[in-house]
């Protein structure tokens, strides 16, 4: 050990001092003289981290928020020139006492809530504004709005007007039907047909407005039904009779299910006279149906060549002469209609040229395969006649001198077809 003399550390009298520096440091020295200031310094330092580490987890600051901290520390105790007060000393030494000693059960630890929140269970209580699915559901089907526009609803007269009448249709507003809405043609005794209370089903034609309330018609509904009644009938191939009421330069105008129908001059069997059939019944049938375009077409013809069709069964055998030769096969004359032989069902053989099969004006014999009453055509066969394949280009006449015989053993095809 050696002995440091304090006279020495001190300036000598009459010798000036210009350094700012020194002069702050003999002084630190002197206040700070039990303590040197890098131990002070370094332990300062071990207190502060020790006492960050102790007071928060690292789980609870980043490491931006720490360095932060520690850095602003550092700083303001590496200052020698900033005076030091009292109270900031006495902590510094207590907790630099704390760590020599390795006292730390003063301190209070902080404390540990992750078991705590694992183990946290909120238990929730029901109130009346609560819902469960099935009311979920419920609530938003009674607040759905009642009629689409197309929609058919069933409702109740609950108020009749000058101009119309209001349909209970259960929704938030009745549905409103105009007078001319109410159906087809002029209604005279328009309060007697429709009492208070009277049930009747309509179509809705309007949507909601502002106030809740749908317009709705029974005349489009019953023109609805009437589309779809004429379209069943047309593909079913069936005759109706139709009242005359009408006529002009290109025939005839009549009603059918309350619609408008139309008989051209060209469909009637006696066009130069057709205006004689005003106030007539006449048979006809659907040539076209189309609701979109509201276009009715009906024929005379046509119902009466159904008619002959009803004498008529698949598998029958039929003699015509042939009319036209085409592309695609034959046309037949089969007395009073026409038939078609299609070149697939002419021979089981292979053809180069349907002129070599049969020729304009020759008399065959055929098998009927297809009926179809909606577009009224008729199909024939004759390859059913053949024992072997293409018998017919090599001997057509033995074919159908034979043609009878031949005719009942291909029958059997076509009979779970008649039924």
């Amino acid at each position: 050990m050696f002995k440091i003399q304090l006279t020495s550390l001190l300036p000598m009298k009459g010798v000036s001092d210009n350094s700012a520096s020194n002069k702050g440091q003999n002084n630190s020295n002197k206040k700070l003289l039990k303590k040197p200031i890098q131990v002070l310094k370094l332990n300062k330092k071990e207190a502060v981290e020790k006492t960050n580490e102790i007071s928060l987890p690292k789980s609870e600051k980043s490491n931006e928020v720490q360095n932060l901290e520690f850095s602003n520390d550092f700083e303001q105790l590496s200052k020698s020139d900033e005076k030091v007060s009292e109270s900031q000393k006495t902590s510094i030494d207590k907790l630099v006492d704390c760590d020599e000693n390795n006292d730390n059960t003063s301190l209070v630890k902080p404390k540990n809530i992750e078991n705590e929140i694992k183990n946290f269970s909120f238990e929730r209580t029901v109130d009346d504004f609560d819902f469960d699915e099935d009311e979920f559901l419920n609530a938003l089907n009674e607040n759905e709005p009642i009629g689409l526009e197309g929609e058919t609803i069933k409702g109740k007269v609950i108020a009749i007007e000058s101009d119309g009448l209001y349909v209970d249709i259960g929704g938030k507003a009745p549905g409103f039907l105009p007078k001319k809405e109410s159906g087809i043609g002029v209604i005279l005794n328009f309060k007697e047909k429709f009492p208070i209370g009277l049930e009747i089903e309509v179509l809705v034609i309007k949507e909601q407005n502002a106030d809740g309330m749908v317009t709705v018609s029974a005349r489009a509904l019953i023109l609805r039904k009437s589309w779809e009644n004429v379209r069943k009938i047309s593909k079913e191939g069936k005759i109706i009779e139709v009242l005359i009421n009408g006529f002009n330069r290109g025939g005839l105008t009549c009603d059918v299910e309350g619609l408008r129908g139309f008989i051209p001059r060209s469909q009637l069997e006696n066009g130069s006279e057709y205006q004689s059939l005003l106030k007539k019944i006449i048979k006809v049938a659907f040539i076209e149906v189309n609701p979109e375009t509201r276009k009715l077409v009906l024929s005379e013809k046509k119902a009466t060549l159904i008619t002959k069709f009803n004498d008529l069964n698949l598998g029958k055998l039929i003699e015509g002469k042939v009319l036209a030769v085409k592309p695609y096969g034959f046309f037949v004359d089969l007395g009073g209609f026409s038939g078609l032989l299609h070149q697939s069902s002419i021979t089981n053989g292979s053809i180069r040229n349907l002129r070599e099969v049969f020729r304009e004006g020759e008399i065959i014999k055929a098998l009927i395969n297809e009926i179809d009453l909606e577009k009224g055509r008729i199909g024939l066969d004759t390859s059913l006649l053949e024992n072997s394949p293409g018998e017919l280009l090599i001997d057509k006449d033995k074919v159908f001198n034979e043609a009878n015989e031949r005719a009942l053993k291909a029958q059997s095809l076509f009979e779970n077809k008649n039924t």
